[in-house]
């Protein structure tokens, strides 16, 4: 679900809006998607219907199973990596996070860098039969875009307008763009078939795309089995014949799962790693952009105050967040990058090192004494992480009281929040990432409208930038430093994805954030341990 948070791992994140858009009712238009409840069987076989044939058989339980199978409706950060079974995108990224063709075989931008044409492969269908075509590009731009219940359109607001001419799509940008093939690299735009999309309600039921698999049963919210699309262009390197992707039970007993052969995949937390491997299970570390933070609304006291915002700041421990919910795979950070990826600004690292003595003197300075400030702390559903900023802003003399409201999205989207926690799980271009978190409609900037003094120019100078110009990572770690001085976001902690499998289940590649099945084979008949 959209602005879901989960505990100990960094939940879904939302996309940005036109700044005119009221936050509150996108939230409600969300909520209001969110109450499908029926999706038709497309095939009468039962539970072992995936293995039948006896080929390998993926069986994956996960704890982001689809809410949504409309790749414009499904909002979260994480939903992209099953809807990624059934839709394929212009491109991809590689595990250097570098885009890498996936239906465009190629592209070019003009020379000013407002215009950018994709040259997608000849002889492409959906599992409906239709064709892959620029005009297909066209239509999913545009529906992502326009459609009421779209999560998507904030992020192409630089797409202006997409001409279609055979197997060429050339998207007019609004301004110099050089980020879009890296926008587009799987998460923001998998393209579904123009012809189902025109029955969005029933493209949410029914998945048509042009990925590496096509669905063959849907049980919803619980269960989907998948086969083999052997039209898809990368077939002969998908390896998988059948995949069973259910919803996680309680993680207690996904171990279990795996050990006895139910499951072969599953996505896990932190908490369950050690168990995975003293099952004798591979726990496969995928590296990822998860951050989570601490957001304040700075247009509402106390956090209207400079002081007050640096005293939370210095009254953070982020390594107690480390050693309490991570179990050894986290590590602390101030910003929404994992060490060493090109955007992570090494300038910024512990620029509000943990000082509780220094955070008392910031609050007396602002004229606040020991319990003088009461907060509420407002959270979708029990979290840890909530109960570590109570103890540690209360050693400083901050009173918080955590309230648990299962509607949050609401509140925190239409930025009425002045208190309250995210994790996310990045974006493929990280100009996006940082415009999220730090721009003025910024769906991760509970103080919207504001930004930080000079991150406009900043951003703007990173997506006028070539991805392969020399000056791009100085660039890009510039604007990084630059939203970093906002007063909006702590951040506290990241931590990478974690993946339990059997041993039958080969490595994957290690592409940040995304799951790749290319390559990926599967040891005997429902790949048990």
């Amino acid at each position: 679900m959209p602005g879901r948070l989960t505990p100990r791992r960094p939940g879904p994140s939302r996309r940005p809006g036109p700044r005119r858009r009221s936050g509150r009712l996108r939230a409600t238009a969300l909520g209001a998607a969110l109450a499908t409840v029926f999706v038709p069987a497309l095939s009468a076989c039962g539970g072992d219907a995936a293995s039948a044939s006896g080929g390998a058989t993926l069986k994956w339980t996960s704890t982001y199973f689809p809410a949504h199978w409309d790749p414009v409706v499904g909002g979260s950060g994480a939903q992209f990596r099953e809807l990624s079974l059934v839709y394929a995108s212009l491109t991809r990224t590689d595990t250097t996070g570098k885009a890498v063709p996936d239906l465009a075989e190629s592209w070019e931008y003009n020379d000013r860098g407002d215009r950018i044409t994709f040259h997608l492969r000849p002889g492409l269908k959906f599992s409906d039969g239709e064709p892959v075509d620029g005009a297909a590009v066209k239509a999913a731009v545009e529906r992502a875009q326009k459609q009421k219940n779209s999560a998507l359109f904030g992020d192409l607001t630089s797409i202006e307008s997409v001409d279609a001419k055979g197997l060429d799509a050339t998207l007019h940008l609004s301004q110099v763009d050089y980020q879009i093939p890296q926008l587009l690299g799987q998460r923001v735009l998998q393209i579904a078939s123009p012809k189902a999309a025109a029955a969005p309600e029933k493209l949410d039921q029914n998945p048509v795309g042009a990925g590496p698999f096509t669905v063959t049963q849907i049980v919803p919210g619980t269960k989907a089995v998948l086969k083999k699309n052997p039209d898809y262009w990368d077939a002969a390197n998908i390896h998988i014949d059948s995949v069973e992707l259910t919803s996680a039970p309680d993680a207690s007993t996904v171990v279990s799962g795996l050990q006895t052969g139910v499951y072969n995949f599953a996505d896990i937390d932190p908490s369950q790693a050690d168990a995975a491997k003293k099952a004798g299970l591979d726990v496969f570390v995928q590296p990822g952009f998860n951050a989570s933070n601490i957001s304040l609304n700075v247009n509402k006291a106390p956090f209207d105050d400079d002081k007050v915002v640096d005293a939370v700041r210095h009254a953070v421990n982020r390594q107690e967040f480390v050693d309490k919910l991570t179990f050894g795979y986290g590590e602390t950070t101030n910003q929404p990058f994992p060490r060493g990826y090109v955007a992570y600004d090494p300038e910024s690292e512990d620029a509000y090192p943990y000082d509780p003595a220094k955070s008392k003197k910031l609050l007396a300075e602002a004229g606040y004494r020991a319990g003088d400030i009461k907060l509420d702390l407002v959270i979708p559903a029990e979290d840890p992480q909530a109960e570590i900023v109570q103890s540690q802003l209360a050693k400083v003399g901050i009173t918080v009281d955590i309230r648990i409201d299962k509607n949050w999205a609401t509140p925190f989207f239409a930025k009425d929040l002045t208190f309250s926690l995210y994790g996310t799980t990045g974006r493929d271009s990280a100009a996006q990432t940082l415009t999220a978190h730090f721009g003025p409609d910024g769906p991760l900037n509970l103080s919207s409208p504001y930004q930080p003094e000079g991150f406009e120019e900043a951003i703007a100078k990173v997506r006028r930038t070539p991805l392969d110009a020399p000056e791009y990572p100085e660039v890009l770690r510039a604007a990084t430093r630059a939203g970093l001085e906002s007063r909006a976001l702590v951040f506290t902690y990241s931590s990478p994805n974690l993946v339990a499998k059997s041993k039958s289940v080969s490595d994957l590649p290690k592409n940040p954030a995304h799951i790749d099945w290319t390559g990926v084979t599967i040891g005997g008949k429902g790949a048990t341990p």
